[in-house]
């Protein structure tokens, strides 16, 4: 069985503002140091920002109305700690510690993928979807049940009658919807609002990418300040990740999906 959430889900819409403001630190410096921690929900906002770079709240803000409702944003940004910082001074290192896991996708993995995509095309609202074997739960907003049935037959849709759903009926927060972004290769570490020095995003990328490639499981722990992880220097793995990111469009993107 699998969970799937669109991009208009609350915790995908706090995803997706984390990982534009990552995005944001990229632009202002090659190799930035961020990690984003936001809730939102109800008409509020909090936001916090751990960084080396500087950032105007207006340019937060611009994010936050670009991709959300009008809602109060309550900001602190704040340097990163200085014996984090310390720890890739010279040298790109393992940023945390960490055990990762990749898994090959499943036909139902991809099969659901696509199932959340061809809906959301259509009502790019809130929703949520599960498919456990041939028993496929669609709860979709902003759409009538009648439409959903003509589309899939079959399926169980919104067992409690047409919705709304969004923020202002619902609370989001970064990385709650860690199955729905990596299927079965959920182990510890989330991928949204930090950049690439973290082993949470960097080397969860490399382990899905790598389990796709090699069609098998892999597993990779790691400790802070490690300089070769899984046998290559970390540097490579920031490499390979930063080149995912890239060709996907960024840490937005990212944020919408997921890595299937």
């Amino acid at each position: 069985m699998i969970e799937k959430v669109n991009p208009s889900h609350p915790d995908k819409v706090a995803d997706r503002i984390a990982g534009a403001i990552v995005d944001l630190a990229y632009k202002k410096n090659n190799e930035p140091k961020i990690a984003v921690e936001l809730l939102l929900g109800h008409g509020n906002c909090n936001i916090i920002i751990e960084s080396s770079e500087d950032f105007k709240k207006d340019e937060i803000l611009d994010i936050v109305y670009r991709i959300t409702d009008n809602v109060k944003v309550n900001l602190n940004v704040v340097k990163q700690d200085i014996y984090l910082a310390n720890n890739q001074n010279d040298k790109i290192r393992c940023g945390d510690n960490g055990i990762f896991k990749g898994v090959p996708l499943r036909d139902i993995d991809k099969k659901l993928a696509k199932i959340a995509r061809d809906i959301y095309k259509i009502a790019p609202y809130d929703g949520k979807y599960i498919l456990d074997k041939d028993k496929l739960v669609i709860c979709q907003s902003n759409i009538s049940n009648k439409k959903l049935k003509e589309l899939y037959p079959n399926a169980i849709i919104n067992p409690l009658g047409e919705w709304i759903g969004g923020t202002n009926v619902d609370c989001g927060a970064v990385n709650r919807k860690l199955g729905s972004d990596m299927a079965l290769s959920v182990t510890g570490g989330g991928l949204h609002g930090k950049d690439l020095s973290k082993a949470d995003v960097a080397i969860n990328i490399y382990a899905f990418l790598k389990a796709q490639k090699e069609n098998k499981e892999v597993n990779i722990s790691c400790a802070i300040g490690d300089e070769v992880v899984d046998g290559i220097p970390y540097e490579e793995i920031v490499k390979i990740a930063k080149n995912y990111i890239d060709n996907i469009g960024g840490f937005e993107k990212l944020a919408e999906w997921g890595l299937y």
